[in-house]
Parts: structure tokens; C-alpha cells; sequence
């Protein structure tokens, strides 16, 4: 059943700024399409329109769907005049309930995970569906929050872009010709609270459910984490915060063979992560188990824990 009135003309607010995060512009640009002079010329984030130009005219955007609401409430950097400008929204709002009655969805792109109880509340309470960016949330208490919205037939959906990477897409679908995995590793970037769970859910739909234990060796800027699955399996991702040349570089190996495998494709996992999105409020069935999303939390809340209790061992079952 679907969980707008109109699935065939979704009205959608973009919603915050993080510093660093880019997403309000991008992201608004795969459902309206872009100004391309603009972008290429005044986008803060040189990335973005790199592989924005890249992309072909034809199927650039996601059909039925439109940014039409945006409000940039944050310590972002950047306007929600600005991002309106580079990516044809026509509707700028001072506060995001000033959305409320003029949207059916609301995608709130910011990333750090501590505010988005508290930046997805208002909207759950109206009962518009929610997309929240990456992580859904770096502690246990809103965690439960989440939980709770969820087991009341609340609307939401959170993922990272990595669950829809092209490169890694053969190996969610069959890892048999390697065997039993038996060792797994992935690297990122940056911090372990805003991209650990790049590097968490990029393995993640691969390996499956059934994680036990989380320990972090490392420090704030220097994350190394050791992860144990009921089926065998080791998994180190590492999370360091100046190892730009590591981003989504993931090795798997089985008892039958190996493979290494790194991310390439930007706009094509942003997009596919938004047409999911599109597809659960059109159809009302969600495309991976919430239950999935709040494993991947527990792994990323058990990892922030040990590292600061000294590396301890955490079980996912005391978070």
C-alpha cells in the first residue's frame, strides 16, 4: 500500500547541513536535475559536480519524484537559497516544519547521527514518511526512540549509499565461489561516527545478520575494529581519518577463494539509495528489514563504546 496520496508525483522537502556534507545539493539534483553552470562554477563541494557532468542527460533523474521544498538549517556552510539555485527548488522555507502540508516525504540530509531524533520528530509525529541520512543515530538511547517509531508503524528509512554500490552488487547476490567467508575487511575515511557506517553497510548486506561483538583498538582519528559473526566470520574495518586513498576498498575472503573489490560509482549509489527510498513510499514495503538498520547501529554504537572504555570487547546485546 502505498504511503503517499499521489505515488506518481512525489513532493519531497531536502532537509539541514552538516559541515562537510554535500548531499542537499546532490541529492536534490538526481529528482529536479541541475543548473549545470552553476553547479560546476559555485558548488562548495567540488566533487559533486564531477560526477554530476558525467552522467548522461537521458534517465539522469529519478522519474516521479521532485525536491520542491528545501531549508538548510545547520552549521553546513551553505545556503538553502543557494542549493535552491543549483538545483532547480522551487520553494525555500526559514524552519523545516514550515514543510508540513506541502510535501509528501521529507529526506533529512545531514549526518550527524545525534540530531536526527530530534530533526525527524516533528515530521513522524505529522506522519510523513522519513528518509534519514547516514547513521541514524550514534547512541543507544535514540536508538531506541527509532525502534519504538518503527514498531508503531511509523514511516522511516535510513541507509548508507555503500548498500547500493554497483562494485559489491555480485557478492550480495552470491559469495558461493569463495566458500565460507572466513576473513573480512573494509576501509574508510574520515570519522568513525559519520562514515564508519559507509564502510559497516557496505559489507554488511554480503555477510548478513547474525553479528556478535564489536571491538575498537584505535583512537578518535585512528579507528580499528574487529568485528566477530556467528557464522565464522572476522571483519576489521578500519575508519582513519586522513586515509583518503582507502575509501570503500573491500577484501573478502572464504575457504574457496578471494576477491578485492573498490567503490567507483558515486552517483550511481546515491541514486539507486534514493530510488529505494521512492519505491518504499510508492509501495509500502520496505527494501531491507528495519531490524538490518538497527544491527548496523548496534555495531556502530558497540564500536564508539569500546574505543572508549580502552578496547574492551562489547557484545551487541548490551546496547
Amino acid at each position: 500500500m502505498s504511503l503517499v496520496k499521489h505515488p506518481h508525483a512525489i513532493r519531497l522537502a531536502m532537509l539541514g547541513c552538516t559541515p562537510g556534507n554535500g548531499h542537499p545539493y546532490s541529492w536534490s539534483a538526481m529528482f529536479n536535475g541541475y543548473d549545470r553552470e552553476a553547479m560546476t562554477k559555485e558548488c562548495p563541494f567540488a566533487g559533486i559536480p564531477v560526477y554530476l557532468n558525467k552522467q548522461p542527460s537521458e534517465g539522469f533523474t529519478i522519474p516521479g519524484a521532485k525536491v520542491t521544498h528545501i531549508c538548510c538549517t545547520g552549521e553546513g556552510g551553505f545556503t538553502a537559497e543557494h542549493v535552491a539555485k543549483c538545483s532547480l527548488i522551487p520553494h525555500v522555507v526559514k524552519q523545516p516544519t514550515d514543510v508540513i502540508g506541502h510535501v509528501d516525504a521529507v529526506i533529512i540530509a545531514t549526518d550527524i547521527g545525534g540530531e536526527h531524533v530530534e530533526r525527524a520528530r516533528p515530521f513522524i509525529e505529522a506522519g510523513l514518511p522519513v528518509f534519514i541520512d547516514k547513521p541514524l543515530t550514534d547512541n543507544a538511547p535514540d536508538l531506541q526512540t527509532f525502534i519504538a517509531w518503527a514498531d508503531a508503524g511509523r514511516p522511516l528509512m535510513s541507509s548508507s549509499s555503500m548498500r547500493y554500490a554497483k562494485e559489491y552488487l555480485p557478492y550480495r547476490i552470491s559469495t558461493r565461489e569463495l566458500g565460507a567467508l572466513r576473513y573480512v575487511s573494509i576501509t574508510t575515511p574520515k570519522s568513525w561516527e559519520t562514515y564508519g557506517i559507509h564502510a559497516l553497510e557496505g559489507m554488511y548486506p554480503i555477510i548478513g545478520p547474525g553479528f556478535i561483538s564489536a571491538r575498537n583498538t584505535g583512537s578518535l582519528a585512528r579507528n580499528v575494529v574487529h568485528l566477530k559473526h556467528q557464522n565464522g566470520a572476522d571483519v576489521i574495518v578500519v575508519a582513519n581519518a586522513d586515509m583518503y586513498g582507502g575509501f570503500g576498498c573491500l577484501q573478502l575472503i572464504g575457504t574457496a577463494g578471494h576477491v578485492n573489490l573498490t567503490t567507483g560509482d558515486t552517483f550511481f549509489s546515491f541514486k539507486s539509495q534514493l530510488e529505494a527510498f521512492i519505491t518504499y513510499l510508492r509501495t509500502g514495503t520496505r527494501p531491507f528489514p528495519f531490524s538490518e538498520t538497527v544491527e548496523l547501529m548496534r555495531l556502530l554504537i558497540a564500536s564508539i563504546r569500546s574505543r572508549n572504555e580502552g578496547g574492551r570487547e562489547v557484545l551487541l546485546s548490551e546496547v
